[in-house]
Formats: structure tokens, sequence, C-alpha cells
């Protein structure tokens, strides 16, 4: 908490150097939109590079001086809540005076910001993200507080500790992590019993694009059961795309990286091949939109896919087919095939990559 301290200090004496010297006070940070300033490391992801271009927030510019403000407002709340020891969730920040704010993506925007500018993880500066990810299986352990959660013998899902950092006491005997997509097709395998079924296993969903939390328990229980982690998508892009946001992380997450990414995560299923291989009929499939073709044609471009010559052969059919299908595709086979059928055989078989 000093090192929190100590670099909002030095913020702030920066600010107040420059209106000293009569000069307008700018906050200055890397710019972590930019995909010039982030590198590729197959054993980390998507990471910041040390010298990236930087941008600069100023006091004296019409279109920044709100956001310089807020920043400085956001910055005074986190110093007061690290000196007394106290949390606070992103949207407490934005109820605590929504008229100033306006709404809810500034101020995940602006700690976003003040995290890479002051080079200190989120959770350090006592901001807790609203948690929207499940947790279902074999696992147990102990919230920070003092809360014990038993995954094991429930039929339903734990929700993702908001304090990931602070939960301990992990105990497991599952096998393997498996990455649900989606809620719905999460919500299935439990009712199917398939964490005991098949062989002891953990799931999680992050319902869509995963927050930090999730990615952080994902990460979390890598460090600590070094188990094979499995993701379940849409054969889509999309589906792609939050794949590659658990294993690699994210443009906009690039300087938490280290945290936050499991590199060894494996592609399980749905893939593009399993379409024509399992001969899922052609009507049960959607046509590509405009904004399908992009987003595939961008994933295609990234570094690392240079580097996955298996996922860029899917990636080829998926664009060759103009077509994607969902995890739901499967019911066209039989109601239980995903669970019966589809993922037994390919744990069974290693039909993943």
């Amino acid at each position: 908490s000093s090192e929190v301290l100590e670099a909002i200090e030095n913020v702030i004496q920066g600010v107040f150097q420059s209106l000293a010297q009569r000069k307008a006070p700018v906050l200055t940070m890397a710019n972590r939109a930019d995909w010039r300033n982030i590198e590729f490391k197959d054993s980390v992801g998507l990471q910041m590079i040390p010298r990236c271009t930087t941008r600069q927030i100023r006091s004296d510019c019409p279109q920044s001086a709100k956001r310089f403000a807020l920043m400085l407002k956001i910055l005074s709340m986190i110093y007061k809540m690290v000196q007394s020891n106290t949390y606070a969730t992103k949207r407490d920040i934005y109820y605590s005076d929504t008229l100033l704010f306006g709404s809810q993506s500034v101020v995940d925007q602006i700690i976003n910001d003040i995290s890479c500018m002051l080079k200190i993880p989120r959770r350090s500066l006592h901001v807790l993200s609203t948690t929207k990810g499940f947790v279902a299986g074999n696992l147990s352990y102990t919230e920070e507080d003092g809360t014990k959660v038993n995954c094991t013998c429930s039929a339903t899902a734990a929700t993702v500790p908001s304090n990931v950092q602070g939960i301990k006491n992990l105990t497991s005997g599952a096998k393997f992590m498996l990455i649900v997509e989606k809620d719905a097709t999460f919500q299935r395998l439990l009712d199917d019993d398939f964490f005991n079924k098949v062989s002891p296993c953990i799931m999680i969903t992050g319902r869509g694009i995963p927050d930090l939390n999730t990615r952080l328990l994902v990460r979390k229980l890598w460090d600590s059961f070094q188990i094979p982690i499995f993701t379940l998508m849409d054969a889509d892009p999309h589906g792609v795309e939050i794949m590659c946001v658990y294993k690699y992380g994210s443009v906009s997450m690039s300087f938490e990286a280290h945290h936050l990414t499991v590199p060894s995560i494996k592609w399980l299923g749905l893939l593009p091949s399993d379409l024509k291989r399992l001969n899922i009929c052609k009507d049960a499939l959607i046509p590509f939109t405009k904004q399908d073709q992009n987003k595939l044609e961008s994933i295609q471009k990234r570094p690392y896919i240079a580097c996955q010559p298996l996922w860029k052969k899917e990636l080829e059919i998926m664009a060759a087919s103009q077509l994607k299908a969902e995890i739901q595709v499967l019911t066209s086979l039989s109601s239980d095939y995903l669970s019966r059928v589809y993922l037994p055989n390919k744990l069974q078989f290693g039909g993943w990559l």
C-alpha cells in the first residue's frame, strides 16, 4: 500500500510543480490502445513493450480538461481507500457522483488508465470490479473474509470471487479445467452433472467476454494446480476472440499480462473442422455477417496466429465456408450429445489444438 500511496503522491507532486512554474499540468501514460506498443511473447501472450508511445491528458485542452479533473478525483478516492484499507467496486465509484462521471464506462476506462499510468495492478488500487463469471466442479477454497466455498458437492455454480487475490486454501482433485464461453452451455453441462461423470474437473464461464476476476481466477487455478485447461467456444470469430483473451490477453490490458494470461490453454471445440466431421446439416449453420468477416480478418493478422499453424487452418476453414455455428448446434444430433458423446470423445482421444 505504501507503494501505491507514493505513486499517487508523485503524480500530484508533478501537478503542483507544473502549477508552480505556471505551466498547465499534464498526466502522461502509455498508449494502451496502440498495437505498436504491444509485443507477443509465447510464454506471456500480449505484453506492453518497455519503451512505448505515450499519450497525454492535458488540463489546458477543452477536449481533455474534464478527463484530467476526473482522473484527479478518482486518484483522491483511491488514495483515501488505500490509506484506510477499505475497498469499493467500480459501480460504487460511479454511483458516488453519477452526474459528475456521466457513465459507468467513463469510470471503468479511467481506472484502467490510472492502473496503467501508475504501473500498479488494478486490485492493488483497492478497486474491485463486479463479477459476472461462475465456477463449478471439483474445487473448494476460502474467501478473504473467511467464507468457505465448496463447489464440489453443489448442483449450482458459485460466483467468481470479487477479490481473487484474497482467496486461499484452494483444494481440488480435478484432472482438467474447462472454460465455457456461454452461460447457457455452462448451465446445461451443470444439469448433466458433467464434471462428475467424465472425470473430476473444474468448469468456469465468463459468460461471454470475461471480466478481470474470471481471468484472474483462471490464472490462479493454473498457478495452483497446473492441470490442462481447455476451452469450449462457439465456432465463430467472436468465440475465437474470447478464447484468445483467456490465452494471450487483450491489447487494452497488456500492461497486466503477467497476472492474466495462460498461454498453455488448448482449443477443444467447437472446431470449424468438427462441423464437417460430424456431418452437421448446413441449414443448422449461420451465414457470416460483415462484422464476422472483419473480426476474423483482424484475428488472422495477429502475431500469435503465426505460431499456431493448426489454429490457422481452422480459421481458414471458417473463412472459406463463410459459416459459423453455436455450440448448441450439437443438439441437432441429440439433446445430450455435447456432454454424452462430444466432450468425452474429445478428452479421451486428444481432439484439441
